[in-house]
């Protein structure tokens, strides 16, 4: 409106002043508008112009953003790594990377900044640790990516790898082929989920399996030739809701099927698989004795002579072809009756014997064969949760122990010795069902028993 009007001035000036007066001769004929007034409006037109870019102001500087990414050196993302943004003549700042491994940095003032990490445990500082980013006005930045290297686990130590994506108890894991596969469970909210996550050892990398056909937890599990067994289990959080289902997972198709069911309904047990079949073992209360096979083959499943020692939570493995069951609780909820005993079936005799008892007693212990040795880990003592870890030698029927665990946990059935290290992945850091974690422990043996 200003420039209009002053244009509109400028005009009715040059006109007025353009007029003939009685000295001066008319102008020149010629179309459109000529001499003085010509010159008049494209002056008044260049400063009316010049005046109206005054009236802009100065320019407006908006703030950015940064977003950037951690990763490990595989590939996998990172969280909990503390990210430090310096520079530019501002006050540092720091935040932290979530689950996903991506920071941000909002209301940034344009300016050139360093990014620096601080690795959460298990990790130290790569060549790529640091990052420079320049933010533009109003522009959001995309940093290159934070790469940090995980921290070598050594012989007899423990260590850790990425996360779990939820946080889980009350589970059942297989390992297939390289993979880890989580089954069920529940997280803290104690409602039993469908979720099966799926850890891949080679690249540290965790994605979603096919849901399974309805919720569990404590349940079985156990691989035989490259497919996945989801055996019992229950559909609550409580002492009730037990189920005889076996569900059959080909990773190959990513589809659970139904098998031959259970002959009882039971939870809490241990697989363990000999000879291409899957030894069941033990359960919550009343069916601490049941003892059965199923062979995946045949579809079909045999009633065996009962285990000798009711119990629940407890752990097994095949060693030297005979099937050992050791340790867990006598009562259901949270009885502090736990037991020390190591009892071994006999295929061939379809006879019960002992063996030299753990230790000490306990329940929601979990263990796997590595380099001949049997290891046992966690769980609950009748004082609360412990982070003993000893190993069961074969060849002189001795228990050993072994440095305790950094995090104890209990809650978890199945484990796997891949790439040479033992995988303790998930499970209840605190008494009870509420506790679930995304932890990730690994251990590396250096006892053999071979």
């Amino acid at each position: 409106m200003k420039l209009a009007v002053a244009l509109a001035a400028a005009f009715s000036s040059a006109r007025a002043g353009s007029a003939p007066g009685p000295s001066t001769p008319p102008p020149p004929p010629g179309p459109g508008v000529g001499g003085p007034t010509r010159r008049a409006l494209t002056v008044a037109a260049v400063v009316v112009l010049a005046a109206g870019g005054c009236d802009r102001g100065p320019t407006q500087v908006a703030n950015g953003s940064i977003r950037g990414t951690v990763t490990g050196n595989t590939g996998a993302t990172v969280a909990n790594a503390a990210v430090a943004l310096t520079g530019n003549a501002q006050a540092a700042r720091t935040t932290s990377s979530g689950a996903d491994g991506v920071y941000t940095f909002a209301n940034v003032s344009p300016g050139t900044y360093t990014l620096a990490v601080t690795p959460p445990s298990g990790f130290t500082v790569g060549a790529a640790g640091t990052a420079s980013v320049t933010v533009a006005s109003g522009a959001q930045v995309n940093a290159p990516a934070i790469v940090l290297e995980r921290v070598a686990v050594g012989p007899g130590e423990w260590g850790t790898r990425a996360p779990l994506i939820e946080p889980n108890s009350e589970l059942a894991v297989a390992e297939s082929n390289g993979k880890l596969y989580l089954l069920g469970g529940y997280p803290a909210n104690r409602q039993t989920v469908r979720t099966v996550q799926v850890y891949d050892v080679a690249s540290d990398r965790w994605a979603l399996g096919p849901q399974l056909p309805q919720p569990n937890n404590h349940g079985m599990a156990a691989a035989v030739d490259g497919k996945i067994y989801l055996i019992g289990g229950q559909l609550t959080a409580d002492q009730e809701g037990y189920v005889d289902t076996v569900y059959e997972l080909d990773p190959a198709t990513g589809a659970w099927v139904g098998k031959a069911r259970m002959p009882t309904a039971r939870s809490g047990g241990v697989a363990v698989v000999h000879g291409g079949r899957i030894y069941v073992a033990g359960g919550r209360v009343p069916r601490g004795s049941d003892f059965a096979v199923y062979d995946p083959a045949a579809d079909r499943w045999e009633v065996l002579p009962d285990l000798p020692t009711q119990r629940n939570h407890v752990t097994g493995a095949a060693i030297n072809g005979r099937i050992h069951v050791v340790g867990g609780r006598l009562g259901n909820g949270l009885s502090p009756l736990k037991t020390t005993a190591h009892e071994v079936f006999d295929p061939q005799t379809r006879t019960w014997t002992t063996a030299a008892p753990m230790p000490s007693g306990r329940s929601g212990i979990n263990g796997v064969m590595a380099r001949g040795c049997f290891h046992v880990w966690g769980g609950e003592a009748p004082s609360g949760m412990t982070p003993q870890h000893e190993y069961y030698d074969p060849r002189t029927n001795q228990w050993s122990s072994l440095p305790n665990m950094p995090i104890p946990i209990h809650g978890v059935v199945g484990s796997a010795f891949v790439d040479g290290l033992i995988w303790v992945t998930g499970g209840g850091t605190q008494i009870g069902g509420s506790f679930g974690s995304v932890f990730n422990q690994v251990y590396r043996p250096a006892v053999s028993c071979e």
